[in-house]
């Protein structure tokens, strides 16, 4: 049985947003920072920690570190509910609006930013422009239920920006690092990569994972149920992808201490493209989205999913093209010790304007209640 409820914007929804995100999430940018200081004690403990870490490799990548890789990666799809894909394609609206966003406003922007505010720092530049063309299939779900978006919508788009980004990834990526530079007349230190090698490493750090992912959806709720699988499994499986980042983060800052603390205003000159990035991505989102008419909830997820960024697979990218310790990974590295905050931040600029503008749908659904 459908009913509809009348939309009374609860002020109780607004409150406590750092309450009702988990202690790990809450305190992500500590952890990131303690992972970050870990290694650095590391690296000069071990001297020979590279030489160890490279004595077995997939690829160009270290066995140790690509399975980090891996683990990190694996929870995040796990969450994405695939059988729901057609459900937004319902929503042309919406659709067209997340795929302009996503796959040409987005990767434009980064590129702009990083150009812009980087001009003499080609590899943060680089591991910049890579962190733009890796659209957020994590975290943006969380940011979604806070900011009381569309779960459903949030969902389905995730879904989509996982199988375009094993799809079209490598070819943006020769477009960004390569083609439009090469045709603006952008003066650039050579940065080298072969596009084969990004096709590969997202092949093997998305492309394993999704399949593991859409299996373990697929029979985790043919067997048990979805009850079952996002409220027993998924909590159990979640926190891996965190040990997964933490210790990529170590090992990075290990075999980058002297380059980080030689210039520690580089990080800071990394974080400020990326502020800007945000800002931008989030408040062309909700533009758009008043424009559309979409109505509060549609207009926060595709303000969320345009401004998030799948930083997991922009390091792992970097790490299997550039290196481990190249500069192009540790701008990745520095993209979630910025987001995490900032986002929060815009959950409660999403819930202000929630209460201070008109939305065209006065009509809000409670969990478990549909549309009539």
């Amino acid at each position: 049985m459908s009913s509809v409820v009348t939309e009374q914007p609860s002020r109780t929804d607004d409150r406590g947003v750092l309450q009702r995100l988990s202690v790990v999430d809450r305190l992500l940018p500590l952890w990131i920072g303690v992972a970050m200081l870990a290694g650095l004690g590391l690296g000069r403990v071990i001297p020979s920690l590279a030489d160890r870490l490279n004595a077995v490799q997939v690829g160009s990548v270290s066995l140790p570190i690509a399975v980090g890789l891996l683990v990190m990666m694996y929870p995040v799809l796990a969450k994405v509910r695939y059988g729901q894909l057609d459900a937004v394609a319902a929503d042309r609206r919406l659709l067209g609006a997340s795929l302009l966003l996503n796959w040409i406003v987005g990767p434009a922007v980064m590129f702009s930013l990083a150009w812009l505010l980087l001009p003499d720092l080609p590899a943060y530049r680089t591991g910049l422009i890579v962190v733009g063309l890796a659209r957020c299939i994590a975290m943006v779900l969380i940011w979604n239920d806070l900011a009381c978006g569309d779960g459903e919508a949030a969902a389905v788009l995730v879904a989509l920006n996982s199988i375009f980004q094993l799809v079209a990834f490598a070819g943006l990526g020769w477009f960004y690092l390569d083609g439009l530079p090469g045709w603006l007349g952008l003066h650039q230190t050579q940065v080298r990569f072969s596009t084969s090698t990004i096709a590969v490493s997202v092949l093997v750090f998305l492309g394993i994972p999704l399949v593991a992912g859409f299996l373990s959806r697929t029979f985790g709720e043919a067997t048990r149920g979805r009850t079952w699988y996002e409220t027993r499994y998924l909590p159990r499986v979640s926190p891996v992808a965190m040990y997964g980042l933490l210790f990529t983060v170590a090992v990075l800052f290990a075999l980058q201490g002297h380059a980080v603390t030689s210039h520690p205003g580089d990080v800071a000159r990394i974080a400020l493209p990326l502020l800007a990035y945000f800002g931008v991505m989030f408040s062309g989102g909700f533009a758009i989205g008043r424009r559309l008419h979409l109505g509060y909830a549609k207009t926060a997820t595709l303000a969320f999913t345009a401004a998030g960024n799948n930083f997991e697979l922009a390091i792992a990218t970097s790490i299997a093209v550039f290196g481990v310790t190249s500069g192009q990974a540790l701008a990745g590295v520095v993209g979630p010790l910025v987001e995490v905050p900032v986002l929060v931040a815009l959950v409660y600029v999403a819930l202000w304007l929630r209460r201070r503008r008109d939305w065209p749908d006065r009509l809000e659904v409670s969990r478990g209640v549909t549309r009539s």
